[in-house]
């Protein structure tokens, strides 16, 4: 494992990479308010055997990378997807195989619109399609409304109010799988002890921007692997159907029981696909 921190500008995105440089490069997508320490490293060791080169990294405002101020942020969604090909620059990669769950999902549709030539491949874990509106998608369960409303309530100086508070939307996330509430807590302190600002987090809430690649689903020609639990709480799993019928090269793992996260029970059958699905598209590219 190796930091290296991506300077482009006046931005600073913290960076760790896995395995062997001269394998195919995966970038790993974070979802919103959580740093790269959510791609678990045991689960970015178990990847990079498979023979890939790894990246994760810190999205602005979580973890190391550069902070502001919580309701202060000056970006939009286009400089978050702007930060991942200045990673890929900063590695010396042309291209490589984009993995992005929940908002890193979002952002690795923006690439492979947006700068085709450098997103090999895509995998979107629990996430939507960016930009495209239908009714058959329910919106956001009212239990993680309702979990968000009580963030007021929290003295976010406070790391045990923290925890706990942050516990009760983690369970929320695991769907019928079993909830490990010590590995949970585990990653919560670690987050808390790593960024900044822990709060600043929330600026993720009202990113906005990306207008332009609204309803342009149909422009992205990469293989995509689509892999969802079941019982997402935060995008219901008819999100996948929209993703299918928009995307034409791309196929669907469900998982069964699984809510809104990267379940260890599901981690043999995700890397498993990934893998394959990676595997796949290096074949049909050199072709």
């Amino acid at each position: 494992m190796k930091d290296k921190m991506i300077i482009h500008g006046e931005i600073e995105i913290c960076t760790e990479s896995f395995g062997n440089p001269k394998n195919p490069a995966i970038l790993l997508l974070a979802g919103a308010t959580v740093s790269m320490l959510y791609w678990d490293e045991d689960f970015c060791r178990r990847l990079a055997d498979k023979e890939f080169y790894v990246i994760r990294y810190d999205n602005r405002d979580v973890g190391t990378s550069t902070n502001y101020e919580p309701g202060s942020a000056p970006y939009n969604i286009v400089d978050f997807e702007e930060d991942a090909i200045k990673i890929l620059d900063g590695y010396n990669l042309d291209n490589a195989h984009f993995v992005g769950i929940s908002l890193g999902g979002l952002i690795a549709q923006i690439a492979a619109i947006r700068h085709p030539h450098r997103v090999e491949s895509l995998t979107l874990i629990a996430t939507g399609p960016w930009g495209v509106v239908d009714i058959d998608i329910p919106e956001m369960d009212t239990r993680i409304l309702d979990f968000h409303a009580k963030a007021a309530d929290v003295n976010w100086s406070q790391e045990e109010n923290v925890v706990q508070y942050m516990l009760e939307g983690a369970k929320l996330m695991s769907g019928r799988k079993p909830f490990d509430k010590t590995r949970a807590e585990n990653l919560i302190r670690s987050e808390y002890a790593r960024a900044k600002n822990y709060i600043s987090m929330f600026n993720h809430a009202t990113l906005g921007g990306g207008e332009d690649y609204y309803n342009r689903l149909d422009e992205i020609q990469q293989p995509t692997l689509v892999i969802h639990g079941t019982d997402d709480l935060v995008w219901h799993f008819n999100s996948t159907r929209i993703l299918l019928d928009k995307i034409s090269n791309s196929t669907l793992i469900p998982l069964e029981g699984t809510g809104h996260e990267l379940h260890t029970h599901d981690w043999d059958t995700i890397i498993d696909g990934i893998s394959k699905h990676i595997g796949h598209a290096i074949k049909v590219s050199n072709q």
